[in-house]
């Protein structure tokens, strides 16, 4: 019998750092800063949603979005960047939105992923729970704080 090698894994990973907080006006807002190292560019992005379990399903679909396109988020983004129009309307199409804040919370869950491999559910769990917890820890400091 021969036994099969397992596939090497890459050492090239695309590093995500996600970020939950709330809005004045009560909704989640859900920030996404991705690193793509196979071209050395950053591509950061936001969502908004209404409830909690929303932004998790959100952050899910946006996650697998931002893997499964980063060829052509690069291209728009970088390659062709005088087009920026058009990356914020392909974003748009997942329900993204550029995020042009220069400043990322302190607090964010970091994912690394090898390009083109979509993000395993079990990684999400930690992230849900330090989410959660952040969450409802921000709910219950005084507004002093």
């Amino acid at each position: 019998m021969k036994k099969s090698t397992p596939p090497r894994s890459s050492s090239v990973r695309n590093d995500y750092r996600c970020s939950i907080e709330k809005n004045q006006t009560g909704k989640y807002c859900v920030r996404i800063r991705v690193l793509y190292p196979r071209h050395a560019w950053t591509l950061a992005v936001f969502f908004l949603a209404s409830s909690f379990d929303r932004a998790m399903k959100k952050l899910e679909e946006s996650l697998h979005f931002l893997q499964r396109n980063e060829e052509k988020l690069w291209f728009w983004g970088v390659d062709r960047a005088e087009d920026m129009g058009f990356s914020a309307e392909f974003l748009k199409e997942a329900s993204l939105h550029l995020d042009r804040r220069n400043e990322f919370p302190r607090k964010a869950a970091n994912l690394s992923v090898e390009p083109e491999r979509d993000v395993p559910a079990f990684v999400l769990g930690p992230i849900r729970r330090g989410f959660a917890e952040a969450v409802e820890f921000a709910r219950v400091q005084p507004a002093g704080d």
